[in-house]
């Protein structure tokens, strides 16, 4: 992130590199060499400090590397507004507010942040829920037009943020962490949803940053994301960052340590069918910790299950599970010759399930067909994915593709396969049970559709591992907060007889920034309206009436008047 102002080019003599590209020229620091005594060489390893000024010279637009290289320079005052909008937007803000210290968070932070930049990091949050972003240089605008946490309702300029994020320390989140896990309830017994997910790296040298298997593939180096999420009690609990290089099937058996050194001992994990593997499975029976988890697709096993119970509950009604639309028997078996346990495979069919996959299945076969057909009496090849489905007839003299023929059988195996799938768990419990359970952590996966979408973090855009770091924390809290205001939608929408279509966080948030306070002519600002029935009924989710709103309104005037 570059800030809104420009400095002097540093005096450091041997150590900077000017790179032009394109039209603008970078300017390089110089932080360490290494030596390869193989090739008897040293190579410089650099970082971009800024980007040089196109009106002068002598002049260059900072990034946070500078700020972090050279935190003894002095940086002009620029950019701090002293001036405040006219109509400030207070609804979120006060719901956030309120949550937020329902939940402890400004407590437990403020044993690790002075008041000065516990208000900064309660507003950085606040700001990613509202704005649904996380670029910290445009901070300062949502500043502009909203009330702040920090004292005195000060705003930042862009570059005090840069270097707030700078500054905040491991140490710091190690200990939010362990202060906010510690207050979970550890005796009674809970399910954690445990999901990853990868974030690329738009910019700067950050060393967590490695080329991998990005969800969301920009061609740019990724890291991983994972957050542990409480189903029960519906709260996260704690994330993980680690390099994009590592699978999630390897980080697992980190994550079971951590969630042990916390203090959870009465525990089973919920995961999707990316963590199945014969040893992440072992090394929960080594810690104690039951499991539910969705086998991989249609695997041999799985087949071989399905083929055993066929026919014996798809029509049962006993078997129904009316939530999910779905018929459901449970077998007991071992899940590998090894295994010294038994585990518990529930097989499930659904009919729409079956319906859309043998649709999708038929779909690509004609595709693939007619993709065949045009490549008739041509000398070519094909991949095995078509010589899975189709015998591929060449003539024997000229070596030329003739004709395409069907394996019905493969096909058919695949047809009668559609519309089942198998949830495994290490307890003994019924084929509801383990939907209900495994279902439990779609308010995880809306988490992380939250922490992409919502807060938007599909990049970092930072140039230091400390940016990141900071970032990724701060955005951990918001999501707390913001699953605090998703769950209070839910159980509210659940005692109302019509779903309305703004009982969801996104649309909520946008009726509560219509909660407006005017500065009129004698310089104080005061509520321009009433609150609207939509709102009040919003609102009501989080245990806050239009008193509450006045009351609020009239603490951020008198605060504004200081």
């Amino acid at each position: 992130m570059y800030l809104n102002l420009l400095v002097k080019v540093p005096n450091a003599p041997g150590k900077l590199l000017f790179q032009k590209k394109a039209e603008t020229t970078y300017v390089y620091y110089e932080i360490s060499r290494t030596y390869d005594p193989e090739k008897q060489y040293t190579y410089p390893k650099r970082v971009v400090i800024g980007k040089m000024s196109k009106k002068d010279p002598e002049q260059m637009q900072p990034n946070e590397n500078y700020l972090k290289f050279f935190p003894d320079e002095e940086l002009p005052e620029k950019d701090v507004r002293e001036l405040r909008s006219s109509c400030l937007k207070i609804g979120t803000y006060i719901v956030i507010n309120k949550l937020a210290k329902d939940l402890g968070i400004p407590r437990v932070l403020g044993n690790y942040f002075s008041p000065k930049n516990l208000g900064l990091f309660m507003d950085l949050a606040a700001y990613s829920i509202i704005e649904e972003s996380n670029i910290a240089q445009y901070y300062p605008s949502y500043a502009y037009n909203h009330p702040l946490f920090t004292e005195g309702m000060h705003i930042y300029s862009d570059s005090k943020v840069s270097g707030f994020l700078n500054e905040i320390t491991d140490e710091q989140s190690a200990g939010f962490l362990n202060e906010w896990n510690g207050g979970r309830r550890h005796r009674e017994k809970i399910y954690i949803s445990y999901d990853s997910t990868n974030k690329n790296c738009q910019a700067g040298d950050i060393e967590m940053a490695e080329f991998g298997n990005a969800k969301d593939d920009k061609g740019l180096p990724i890291f991983n994301y994972s957050i542990a999420y409480d189903t029960k009690n519906r709260e996260p609990l704690f994330y993980e960052k680690y390099p994009g290089s590592i699978n999630d099937v390897s980080q697992l058996q980190y994550a079971l340590d951590k969630a042990s050194s916390y203090g959870y001992k009465n525990v089973g994990f919920i995961l999707d069918r990316g963590y199945f593997s014969k040893r992440n499975i072992g090394y929960m029976d080594e810690r104690g910790y039951s499991f539910v988890i969705m086998a991989k697709g249609m695997a041999s096993f799985v087949k071989g299950l399905v083929d055993e119970v066929a026919g014996t509950f798809e029509k049962k009604r006993v078997h129904f599970v009316p939530e999910y639309q779905v018929y459901g028997i449970t077998v007991k078996k071992k899940l590998y010759m090894t295994d010294s346990r038994d585990r518990y495979f529930h097989i499930y069919y659904n009919s729409a399930k079956s319906s859309s996959e043998e649709n999708a299945i038929n779909t690509r076969l004609e595709n693939m067909k007619k993709f065949l057909l045009k490549n008739v009496n041509k000398d070519r090849e094909f991949g095995p994915i078509y010589e899975k489905y189709f015998f591929l007839h060449h003539d024997e003299d000229t070596g030329v593709f003739v004709y395409p023929e069907e394996k019905t059988q493969v096909i058919d195996e695949e047809l009668n396969h559609c519309g089942y799938f198998v949830i495994i768990t290490s307890e003994k419990m019924t084929a509801k049970e383990a939907i209900e359970l495994y279902k439990s952590r779609d308010s995880s996966e809306k988490l992380f559709r939250g922490d992409k979408t919502y807060l938007g973090d599909r990049s970092l855009r930072v140039y230091s591992d400390e940016s990141a770091a900071s970032k990724i924390f701060i955005e951990f809290v918001a999501l707390i907060i913001r699953c605090r205001m998703y769950t209070c939608l839910k159980d509210a929408v659940r005692e109302m007889d019509k779903k309305p279509n703004y009982m969801n966080v996104p649309a909520a948030i946008r009726e509560l920034e219509k909660i407006e306070m005017v500065r009129q002519l004698d310089g104080v600002y005061r509520l321009d309206h009433a609150v609207t029935a939509t709102q009040k009924t919003i609102l009501q989710a989080f245990g806050i009436n239009p008193e509450h709103i006045k009351y609020k309104a009239e603490y951020i005037s008198n605060e504004l008047k200081k």
